[in-house]
């Protein structure tokens, strides 16, 4: 028997498989939503993965002064995508929560809901997208609520390469939100080997340190197919190298070519996490509603699978 996605998240292991994906915007009809989640869970079910990511999405406008390159709508609950809508699909559901939107008497509420789950439930907080953003519940208030109120909500957080890169701290946030009850991480979108690699070098360095253990780092990869793509992904924050920004602009199959290079980027970065002893999964997303590209990841997903089964 196969160990489960608590099991691997329990046991720190390496190779946990996820997908992620979106929920349908809000304002869905009735009728093209009950379309959308059949075709989602069509495809989802063909899929080997030890767990599927159901993202909160947040607009982020006061992270960045650009203007968004996609009109942002709002989408439906992703608790209620994931055990409503996707009931059905027998794939364990990580479920994102931004919590920044919450007060802390609607997370309470939040908490005991899922305190009721047949299941262990397992969640990914998220705190506010900018310094600038109005927030009704802090990130680390938000942790410690958890752990003193459903210490059996099985937690994960975010590990953003780029904000390391920029202030060689975020090894640190990690380690804050280990101690309160943290047990695995999802990075954003990585395309920069050297800020990813320089991350866990950190953390590595840090648990040694602190004698603590290094839980799972699930890195995430989104295939990249149009110029439209690639400013959305750069207007999320993921940081492109200009050598790589130049292969994916110039390419004659721009889509090929980014799924080649996050395999090449992936099987680097897995090394190196093997070599400082930080367990290493992936996680798949398309962050574009296009056909190709969303058939893309599944592919990106598949590549990425074998190669850590070779690996094992």
């Amino acid at each position: 028997m196969h160990p489960s996605l608590l099991d691997k998240i329990a046991s720190r292991s390496s190779g946990i498989c996820l997908y992620g994906i979106a929920p349908p915007k809000r304002a869905t009809p009735a009728g093209q939503l009950e379309v959308i989640v059949a075709q989602q869970i069509a495809r989802l079910q063909s899929l080997t993965v030890d767990g599927l990511i159901i993202y909160d999405i947040q607009d982020e406008a006061d992270r960045i002064s650009t203007p968004r390159p996609f009109p942002f709508l709002p989408t439906l609950e992703p608790e209620v995508y994931a055990h409503q809508h996707l009931a059905s699909l027998r794939i364990p559901k990580i479920v994102y929560r931004s919590v920044s939107r919450d007060t802390p008497a609607e997370f309470m509420r939040w908490l005991a809901e899922v305190h009721t789950a047949p299941a262990p439930p397992i969640s990914v907080l998220v705190g506010a997208p900018s310094r600038r953003t109005r927030v009704g519940l802090k990130l680390a208030a938000a942790y410690e609520l958890a752990r003193q109120h459903a210490p059996h909500l099985v937690l994960g957080g975010i590990a953003i390469a780029e904000r390391h890169a920029r202030r060689f701290e975020e090894h640190e946030r990690m380690l804050a939100k280990q101690e309160t009850g943290c047990r695995f991480f999802v990075t954003q979108a990585v395309y920069d080997v050297t800020s990813t690699k320089s991350l866990l070098s950190d953390y590595a360095l840090a648990v040694q340190r602190r004698g603590a253990p290094a839980v799972p780092v699930i890195l995430t990869f989104s295939p990249c197919g149009s110029e439209k793509t690639l400013a959305f992904m750069q207007w999320l924050g993921i940081a492109f190298p200009r050598w790589l920004e130049n292969e994916l602009r110039y390419a004659s199959d721009p889509l090929a070519t980014s799924v080649e290079l996050c395999r090449r980027i992936f099987a680097e970065v897995w090394d190196y996490a093997r070599e400082k002893g930080v367990p290493l999964g992936v996680n798949v997303e398309s962050v574009s509603i296009r056909k190709v590209e969303i058939e893309a990841s599944l592919e990106l997903l598949r590549t990425l699978q074998q190669h850590i089964d070779r690996e094992r």
